[in-house]
């Protein structure tokens, strides 16, 4: 097991360097990030200007722009922004917003697509296995800002009248200046987070409980299962232990994948739903044309979506031998 975290992060190393030299190419290839200031009214002197490059380090060449930001960023130093803010703070207030929002959809998406995908295989031509057939193509044809507007439209106002007081919110990650204790606050931070949540929960259940079912068709089909069910095992204990297990190492595969796609997600949520996270930061950033900006995006993204794939190994390795073997 060991053996096999080493290789993996050594192989994620390598990803996260050859990626931040493609975007750091990608963004110099931008333009100058300070041209919006020689089109300002009143014109800004060529001596700030020239100042501001400096600070920025846009006066240098891009392989030593490049050696310079990854040096601090070995560091945890992303460098400034061209408003003078420090990029990991930021990118860091960023990422707590969005991971709040993919971490909660994707929880209540492997619950939703391990059960179902499970029952439907269990029960497999039965009218639930039709009924999970149907939704799950129903939403994996249905674009994900446009789940999040009915959602937003009609389900928080639906709600909140027939509960006679709002329990849904639909803008924002949570009140801004709520004054309450622990509880006032987590009711009020849970209300924002249950639309777009369920909205990226939706999608990714979609496609999840579908990879859920075949898996589990595969295993009831399998010789070991067989010879259990010919021992004399109930047939819970053949489908949990034998058949569920096996089935859930694609699945993990899966799940890790589908992370970076649910950050991409999250992005069009956030913006139905005016979440300050990572969309609206990377958005800001390649709008502006601001290097560091950008850079500090991909670098933190980058991290979460290999950690996440990392971590799929590892989950593999610890549900099947094989894999470990391997």
């Amino acid at each position: 097991m060991g053996g096999l975290v080493v290789r993996r992060a050594a192989t994620a190393l390598v990803v996260l360097a050859l990626a931040s030299v493609v975007v750091h190419l990608l963004v110099t290839a931008l333009g100058d990030p300070l041209a919006e200031l020689h089109r300002r009214n009143p014109p800004v002197s060529t001596q700030v200007i020239e100042a501001r490059r400096q600070d920025l380090g846009l006066d240098r060449s891009a392989p030593q722009r490049y050696a310079e930001w990854l040096g601090g960023a070995v560091q945890g130093d992303l460098g400034e922004d061209i408003d003078g803010r420090r990029v990991a703070p930021v990118v860091w207030r960023h990422l707590l917003v969005t991971l709040r929002l993919v971490v909660a959809a994707v929880a209540v998406a492997l619950v939703l697509a391990v059960v179902v995908g499970t029952y439907a295989a269990a029960r497999q031509y039965s009218a639930a296995d039709h009924a999970a057939t149907f939704a799950g193509f129903l939403l994996l044809s249905t674009p994900v800002f446009w789940l999040a507007t009915l959602l937003k439209e009609y389900v928080a106002i639906w709600t909140n009248q027939a509960l006679g007081f709002q329990v849904l919110y639909t803008v924002g990650p949570q009140t801004p200046n709520l004054v309450g204790g622990f509880w006032v606050q987590a009711a009020d931070r849970l209300g924002h987070l249950a639309l777009p949540a369920t909205a990226l929960a939706l999608v990714l259940f979609a496609s999840w409980s579908r990879f859920q079912r075949a898996a589990t068709l595969d295993g009831l089909e399998s010789n070991h299962v067989r010879l259990a069910r010919a021992t004399g095992a109930s047939p819970r204990r053949v489908l949990v232990r034998h058949v569920v297990r096996n089935a859930l190492v694609p699945l993990t595969t899966v799940v890790a994948v589908d992370f970076s796609l649910a950050f991409g997600g999250a992005i069009l949520i956030e913006k139905v739903f005016a979440w300050q996270g990572m969309g609206s930061l990377l958005v800001e950033g390649v709008t502006e044309r601001d290097p560091n900006l950008v850079m500090g995006w991909l670098m933190v993204t980058g991290v979460v979506v290999v950690g996440c794939n990392l971590a799929a190994d590892v989950i593999a390795a610890a549900l099947d031998p094989r894999v470990r073997r391997g």
